[in-house]
């Protein structure tokens, strides 16, 4: 019987399913959006149950086709959005607080009080990345010291962490496997990326339980099999990795020097640098690409937090627009932008900058100012934040001449346009876009034998597209600068003009 792969991509706005054949071809998609919470300024939440009760909604779905088609699972991929933290109880499974999601600032304070003390070069040099409210382990110790009860709970080895992905992992399995993978693990500020363990002089900073902790395991690997009782059938999970580094396997960015930008809800660059974990110097993340066999091979990230949720905003926020489809439409039919410029600083503003207190703004606003300059606005928002990524990469020294681009809102001729355009490379769009399942999907493949090698998953990419620069330097040169100096008056506190 022929079979399918079953990648779970559980993202920050929806849950989705997604059948792949053993050629990695797309075959099947169910999506399930979820409530987001905005309890506070800068809080950002979701409610576990929720994101469990829709992603099992969306498998069950996806086994439906399955057996319709006459098709076997061989294996289930996971993949997730990261640093996102559940703690639980385990006993019951149930989460003690809300999931606080990767966009929540309210650790901020800590962050800068633990910063104050002169330990962040000591934080970066264990696990790459900086001390922001972005990662885990802060987020971790709120939830411990503000949930009632949660820290002597958690000291009397009662209650679970984990990402997304693990608390997937846990439930799927009936509560028999607490573990997460290498790529999740970076993302927490407690996994030592050179050592590939949890670190205790990091736990202790945190005061964090190492009770609290799942097993960290490869990227494919046997995460052991779903309950029958759940889903009447017993299905290994053999693949996990975050969605960006998901996404980086799904491109095929196996050798070093290799690129891709992922368009989500936020933004994330990753560039493989292979056995070498580079340190930037200008505020990048080192974090860990994929661990395959034991071996890590490391990447070098830039996230920007707000790219298609500031659509989902023109959408839901403030109602000007239907559906993020009327957007290529509407930002073609402009000229120029102009003058109109929106800093998407919803929850501050990720690499290269890492100001957590940020906020939104736009600038340039006229009576003329419509719709149109709105959106493109937006649009083009999201091009400026990929090109200080990518001018931080090469201050780095590196100097890739392709960008390999996926997500939803790459299906946007007139944003990919813009955006070689503002990066002045090649930018790649794949046949594949919904990269990040596809690379859960080859995980799992790849566990259970479905995928010879990574060479063999390089030689199925295929370019559906590629955008060349057409902007001269000098007009390239001026709406950089404008948005530049946009994005010091929010970092600043100015007032718009």
């Amino acid at each position: 019987m022929s079979q399918y792969i079953l990648s779970i991509d559980q993202g920050t706005t929806s849950s989705r399913a997604m059948l792949f054949d053993e050629n990695g071809h797309a075959a099947f998609t169910a999506q399930k959006e979820f409530t987001q919470h905005f309890p506070r300024d800068g809080w950002v939440e979701h409610n576990a149950e929720e994101i469990w009760v829709t992603t099992l909604a969306v498998v069950r779905e996806a086994l439906a086709k399955a057996r319709a088609d006459g098709r076997d699972i061989a294996a289930i991929g996971i993949t997730n959005q990261r640093e996102t933290t559940v703690v639980w109880d385990r006993s019951s499974g149930e989460p003690v607080y809300h999931a606080i999601v990767w966009q929540d600032r309210r650790t901020a304070s800590y962050c800068d009080s633990l910063r104050d003390q002169g330990l962040e070069s000591m934080v970066t040099d264990k696990t790459g990345l900086l001390l922001d409210p972005y990662f885990s382990g802060t987020k971790v110790n709120w939830i411990l010291d503000n949930v009632s009860g949660a820290r002597a709970r958690a000291d009397k080895g009662e209650l679970a962490f984990g990402t997304i992905d693990c608390f997937l992992i846990w439930r799927l399995t009936g509560g028999k496997v607490h573990a997460t993978d290498a790529t999740n693990a970076s993302r927490t500020l407690m996994f030592n990326i050179h050592q590939q363990q949890w670190d205790k002089e990091l736990l202790d900073l945190l005061a964090i339980p190492d009770s609290l902790l799942p097993e960290v395991r490869d990227c494919a690997a046997d995460y052991g099999n779903t309950s029958k009782a759940l889903l009447d059938a017993e299905i290994p999970i053999a693949g996990v990795a975050g969605d960006q580094q998901a996404a980086l396997i799904g491109q095929a960015c196996f050798e070093p020097g290799m690129i891709k930008s992922t368009y989500g809800t936020g933004c994330f660059m990753i560039l493989n640098t292979g056995e070498q974990a580079l340190t930037s110097g200008n505020r990048l993340l080192t974090t860990v690409g994929y661990r395959l066999n034991g071996k890590t091979t490391y990447a070098l990230e830039g996230s920007i937090f707000v790219a298609g949720a500031a659509v989902q905003w023109l959408r839901d926020g403030i109602g000007i627009i239907d559906t993020a489809q009327e957007t290529e439409a509407l930002a073609a039919s402009l000229d120029s932008n102009m003058g109109v410029y929106l800093v998407p600083a919803f929850t501050g503003l990720g690499a290269p900058h890492w100001d957590p207190d940020a906020r939104g703004a736009i600038f340039g606003i006229t009576r003329d100012t419509g719709v149109a300059e709105l959106v493109r606005a937006t649009l083009e928002s999201v091009c400026y934040q990929t090109f200080d990524l990518l001018e931080a990469k090469r201050r780095d020294g590196l100097e890739p001449t392709r960008l390999r681009v996926d997500g939803g809102m790459v299906q946007n001729d007139w944003l990919c346009g813009f955006l070689a355009d503002m990066l002045d490379i090649i930018v790649e769009r794949p046949v594949e876009t919904e990269t990040t399942a596809l690379g859960a999907a080859y995980l799992a493949g790849l566990q259970v034998g479905l995928f010879a090698s990574l060479e063999d998953i390089s030689a199925r990419w295929q370019a559906e597209r590629e955008f060349d620069p057409t902007m001269d330097s000098h007009q390239r040169n001026l709406l950089l600068a404008d948005w530049h100096e946009a994005v010091i008056k929010v970092k600043t506190g100015q007032s718009p003009d």
